[in-house]
């Protein structure tokens, strides 16, 4: 196993325990929050290669767009994967931010793509931290 920060090493597990919750949630019809779980996996994965990748604490933001810039992602698919994923901090979980209630807005193609998507982006820090 790679040595990691041990800062990054409890982002990279979490983020990994996120995408578990993300699919257990579709299996129970929670699609808004399946979503959110995938962004926040997304998020923590991108955090933890940003610690390692930069040796130091990234920006605080839930913004994937800034962290992919900030650590110079142009890799397309992950790009498209973080466009996606971005809004969902904010749009699953508040109304006015949805325009209705969040858990109306989301079924299961949705959920299912976003795991994905997240599924993507994690693939791709696994592959950048070496594990």
């Amino acid at each position: 196993m790679v040595k990691m920060r041990n800062e990054a090493r409890l982002l990279w597990e979490q983020a990994l325990e996120d995408l578990k919750t993300a699919e257990a949630l579709i299996k129970v019809k929670r699609y808004y929050a399946s979503v959110f779980f995938s962004q926040q996996a997304a998020e923590k994965a991108l955090k933890a290669l940003y610690i390692e990748a930069k040796r130091e604490f990234p920006p605080k933001t839930h913004s994937l767009l800034k962290l992919s810039n900030e650590l110079g992602i142009e890799d397309e698919d992950v790009i498209d994967a973080v466009l996606d994923l971005n809004p969902e901090y904010i749009v699953t979980r508040y109304p006015d931010a949805a325009n209705e209630v969040p858990a109306k807005i989301y079924n299961e193609r949705i959920a299912v793509e976003h795991l994905e998507k997240a599924k993507k982006v994690i693939e791709f820090c696994r592959q950048k931290l070496g594990l």
